[in-house]
């Protein structure tokens, strides 16, 4: 059954990267459906074997988290105040976090999410280039299904140093090719959403290769380079002039300040947090903050811990950063290879919710997680080796990290609060 449960997941993790295109009513069909599958045979199998694993202190910040944000919605709005969608957003990804956690307890397992989330992101970044090639002519900016190209750029970087990663860890060589096959294809598909910011991040995400080149063999390191060497030809091949003109104005916006027109989102959002620091103004109220001061320019806050800030005060940032933390706390306890690649996919992921609303996005709650849990299981079993096939569920439960429902003693090496 946990076989079939992490199947589920799996197809979940995959359906991340362009859940944004197939969409009925404004709702991504593809995640939801997938998303409530995994859920209820997660929670089936934990109800049926009687066990569930300890948590970690990244769980009871995350349920802080949630939990304040709905005492903060209580205290606004009183007992018979609807709540907002992205409330049960934040509720169901903090199911995503607590499934990736129940499910993927070894290395294995990790990895093998990790493939998922990169053979989605080849399939937006395929699904781009194909938008590109017929509609060249019509559009400026290129982003499959209508998604925000912002988005999609952000949400493709975050691939790059997974695929860089298991390119290096995994033994068939079929699989290694198909991880560093990535990186053409899915920066040549930022290119084209023509994302200043996702540009940004995936000079970050690229920090992997050298970091990782003193792990390197002669034949993977003429490999790397070749990558390289292949995804700049085609940049400069495929890349429109105007996208080309539109990415070459970064550095005048860092320099006005401007930042695409959110400084001025920025700086409403700061003054309207003097008048509630506490609590802030609710999930989702960040619009209706600022409107005072912007009127119908008003926007949501294009950055994701201003957003926190205003939505959910003091409290809800405080323990938001908690989150963060505990995934950069536990990626400090990786070992060197891993520590690299946690340190490079965390600053991405960090520099990619700075411009953007992001707090209750996907690929937020699945890296922090992912993370946590790879030194989670590498602490639990250093000696075992990387995967050389297609992942699989794990086939064997660790005694130290799971417990029968109902009070037990502390087991050394779990995290905890």
């Amino acid at each position: 059954m946990t076989s079939i449960a992490y199947a589920a997941l799996w197809l979940f993790v995959f359906v991340l990267p362009w859940e944004g295109v197939i969409r009925v009513g404004g709702v991504s069909i593809a995640s939801r459906a997938s998303g409530a599958l995994a859920l209820a045979i997660c929670v089936f199998t934990v109800v049926i074997s009687g066990r569930i694993r300890r948590w970690h202190r990244l769980h009871f910040a995350a349920l802080a988290f949630v939990l304040s944000a709905g005492l903060g919605l209580l205290l606004q709005g009183g007992p018979a105040a609807r709540l907002p969608n992205k409330y049960y957003t934040f509720v169901q990804l903090f199911a995503v976090l607590w499934m990736i956690w129940e499910l993927a307890k070894t290395p294995r397992a990790l990895q093998g999410l990790m493939l998922a989330y990169v053979v989605g992101a080849y399939a937006a970044a395929v699904a781009t280039l194909i938008l590109f090639r017929h509609e060249a002519a019509e559009l400026r900016r290129f982003a499959v299904g209508g998604v925000d190209p912002n988005d999609l750029a952000m949400t493709l970087a975050l691939a790059v140093p997974m695929a860089w990663y298991l390119g290096t860890v995994y033994q068939k060589r079929w699989l290694r090719l198909l991880c560093q096959g990535y990186l053409p294809v899915g920066l040549l598909a930022i290119g084209l959403t023509g994302s200043r910011g996702g540009m940004i991040v995936s000079v970050v995400a690229l920090s992997i290769i050298p970091l990782s080149m003193d792990r390197l063999t002669p034949g993977r390191l003429a490999t790397a380079l070749g990558i390289l060497l292949i995804t700049g030809t085609l940049a400069a091949f495929y890349v429109p002039d105007v996208v080309v003109h539109r990415l070459a104005t970064t550095q005048t916006e860092v320099e006005s300040a401007s930042f695409g027109g959110r400084f001025k989102l920025w700086v409403a959002g700061l003054h309207a947090f003097t008048f509630k620091p506490l609590m802030g103004y609710g999930t989702g109220g960040f619009i209706a903050a600022i409107y005072s001061q912007l009127g119908a320019a008003s926007l949501v806050a294009h950055n994701s811990f201003i957003s926190v800030l205003v939505e959910e005060g003091i409290v809800g940032l405080i323990l938001y950063c908690t989150m963060l933390y505990a995934a950069i706390w536990a990626v400090m306890k990786l070992p060197k290879k891993e520590r690299r690649f946690g340190l490079v996919l965390m600053a991405s992921l960090l520099l990619a919710m700075s411009p953007l609303t992001w707090e209750d996005r996907k690929p937020v709650w699945f890296v922090l997680p992912l993370l946590v849990g790879l030194s989670q299981a590498l602490a639990a079993a250093p000696a075992r080796r990387s995967p050389g096939r297609f992942p699989t569920a794990p086939h064997a439960r660790s005694p130290s990290t799971r417990r029968p429902f109902g009070p037990v003693v502390a087991t050394p090496g779990e995290g905890g609060a």
